[in-house]
């Protein structure tokens, strides 16, 4: 029984390793950019469209509207970066019916470069949103004595986002060991089928993590536009332009 797929080690040369992370994350990466690239080539704006393209058009417009309702009022501006970790990580977790597959999510070097993905995106994107000064004041909200705890926040969020990954596909991969050591026959098989469901469960924490991390970067020029937006628009405020009146 292996902890983690970076104990399978299929080539070494000196302090080189190609161990089992790095082969399946290859390995995915191309079934994905593959899979893609192929339901993508015939893209139909028809009524008739094959399944592959309606179960792709299902998955992105879940995957907009979720984006949406966390409070990212333009969700294809970060559709590209968090639609890419939930399918990444739900379809490492679906791989694990075929035999011999280890998931790279259950090693933690995977989880920690995941995680540190995020922690980059998060302040490009609120720079992006606020500037500079804006997004590098909001470590100052609510008071500035908690300028500390804030940047220590941003740390221990991704060792946070890291390790629950980690932890979760790991234990699963344990359980399915030990319960395949101890009764061979029909108990693993449900207990496969619940590991699937918790992987796709991790796939979904994991992203709305990320999109809730980036919304709170983001919120507060979002929030002043959106004032600025409504208080230009709202009843009984007259229109300078025109010289309207109040009545």
């Amino acid at each position: 029984m292996h902890l983690s797929p970076d104990h399978i080690v299929f080539w070494e040369y000196g302090f080189l390793k190609l161990n089992a992370t790095i082969v399946y994350t290859w390995v995915l990466m191309f079934v994905l950019a593959v899979g893609s690239k192929a339901i993508t080539r015939k893209l139909s704006i028809g009524l008739e469209r094959s399944r592959w393209q309606n179960l792709l058009e299902v998955v992105v417009i879940a995957i907009r509207n979720q984006i949406k309702e966390v409070g990212l009022r333009q969700p294809l501006t970060y559709f590209g970066f968090l639609g890419t970790l939930f399918v990444f990580i739900a379809v490492a977790s679906l791989f694990t019916v075929i035999p011999g597959y280890e998931p790279p999510t259950g090693s933690l070097s995977t989880t920690t470069a995941l995680a540190i993905c995020v922690f980059i995106a998060v302040p490009i994107y609120g720079i992006k949103e606020q500037g500079l000064g804006g997004y590098l004041s909001s470590y100052l909200k609510p008071a500035p004595l908690l300028l500390p705890f804030n940047i220590i926040g941003e740390f221990s969020r991704t060792l946070a986002l890291a390790i629950r990954l980690f932890g979760n596909m790991m234990s699963g991969t344990m359980i399915l060991a030990i319960l395949l050591t101890i009764t061979p026959f029909i108990f693993p098989i449900v207990m496969s089928a619940l590991g699937l469901v918790t992987g796709m469960v991790q796939a979904y924490i994991f992203s709305i993590l990320a999109t809730v991390y980036i919304a709170a970067a983001t919120s507060d020029h979002a929030d002043h536009a959106s004032r600025r937006n409504h208080g230009a628009t709202e009843p009984g405020v007259p229109d300078a332009g025109k010289g309207q009146k109040i009545k």
